[in-house]
């Protein structure tokens, strides 16, 4: 189980990885088998399922994103606290509020991870 001083340690480092679009830190955060979704993969990465699977498979996807947007800038808002998970909620792209919730293993590293985005109101 991940308690608060975690949750808030990690929150922060991870706003701050991608804030310096360092790609070796903020990978250190994952397992090498880690998955991730986001409906943004399909978009940026190609890939119908919205899953990727593998550092290296998200670190070329993570890489052509930050291409796209080389000014990317995070803001947290705040963090959620479960049991063996989190999830963070933060300023994302474009000034756009987004979560992103992380599964973590006993070393408190990463396995599963999910970008959440919010859906714009129809008019």
């Amino acid at each position: 189980m991940i308690d608060s001083t975690f949750a808030a340690h990690f929150a922060t480092d991870w706003i701050e990885c991608w804030n310096s679009h360092d790609m070796a830190r903020i990978l250190a955060h994952y397992r090498d088998d880690f998955v991730m979704s986001s409906p943004k993969i399909v978009q940026i990465a190609g890939e119908p399922s919205g899953v990727l699977w593998g550092k290296d498979a998200v670190a070329a996807y993570w890489t052509a994103a930050l291409a796209r947007i080389p000014d990317l800038h995070f803001e947290l808002i705040g963090v959620f606290l479960g049991a063996n998970r989190l999830v963070i909620h933060y300023i994302g792209a474009g000034g756009v509020p987004a979560a992103e919730s992380f599964v973590f293993d006993a070393d408190g590293l990463v396995i599963e991870s999910a970008g959440h985005y919010i859906i714009p109101q129809e008019a």
